[in-house]
């Protein structure tokens, strides 16, 4: 299990444009060539938007991008014509394919906070596909089949365990509070790049929530 701290994530983004980054793999001019992936995993951007602040219409390819919003409304349209408000509690994924533009603002009148992950698909090209899942339940797994992956969302109380996925690789991201995993405790924005998990546990220290990617040996 490879651990890595919020703190250590690579700082991006506009400040002065109101646009906060903080990026988990090698990113735009952070380049690492020892932190390029993880499993199907390319990216796990934590993105702060003030209010009136977003990223223009930018083109992406090849590419399935995760989004789970934190606090505030992230305004979401693209060039296939979607155009949607993303509140906490759903999952939006914007499967790029073989190439689309889209805008992500925020529109609302208080700072937004989302986490965005990219996948890389097992095989490139297609027709681009949007899709939300509104309000998804704690514990339902989303599947992304493109990626070979699966994301399990857990919202912990105080003490309570979750199994983590026994697969080839697991990504893990605390959203929010506190949990112990292997003996190692996680906070916000803290990561675990897990390689043939089997048999773990995440146990929440306080109230939290957690992102977990189970993914296939193909990823």
């Amino acid at each position: 299990m490879d651990v890595r701290r919020a703190a250590e994530r690579y700082p991006g983004g506009e400040p002065q444009a109101g646009i906060e980054s903080r990026h988990a793999f090698s990113f735009g001019p952070h380049y690492d060539p020892d932190n390029l992936r993880f499993g199907a995993v390319l990216a796990c951007n934590e993105e702060r938007l003030a209010p009136g602040a977003g990223f223009d219409e930018h083109p992406h390819s090849h590419t399935e991008i995760v989004t789970w919003v934190v606090e505030g409304e992230l305004t979401h349209r693209d060039s296939q014509g979607h155009e949607t408000v993303v509140r906490p509690g759903d999952v939006q994924r914007l499967s790029s394919a073989a190439g689309v533009r889209h805008v992500e603002r925020n529109d609302g009148p208080v700072p937004l906070t989302f986490v965005q992950m990219w996948l890389a698909p097992l095989d490139p090209g297609g027709t681009p596909a949007y899709e939300i899942v509104r309000g998804i339940a704690d514990s339902t797994p989303y599947a992304v089949p493109e990626a070979g992956a699966m994301l399990h969302v857990r919202r912990l109380g105080p003490g309570e365990r979750t199994a983590v996925p026994d697969a080839a690789y697991v990504y893990a991201h605390v959203v929010r509070g506190e949990v112990r995993l292997a003996g190692q405790e996680l906070g916000p924005g803290d990561s675990a790049r897990v390689t043939r998990a089997k048999g773990l546990e995440a146990v929440a220290v306080g109230t939290a929530e957690l992102l977990l990617w189970e993914m296939s040996d193909r990823a």
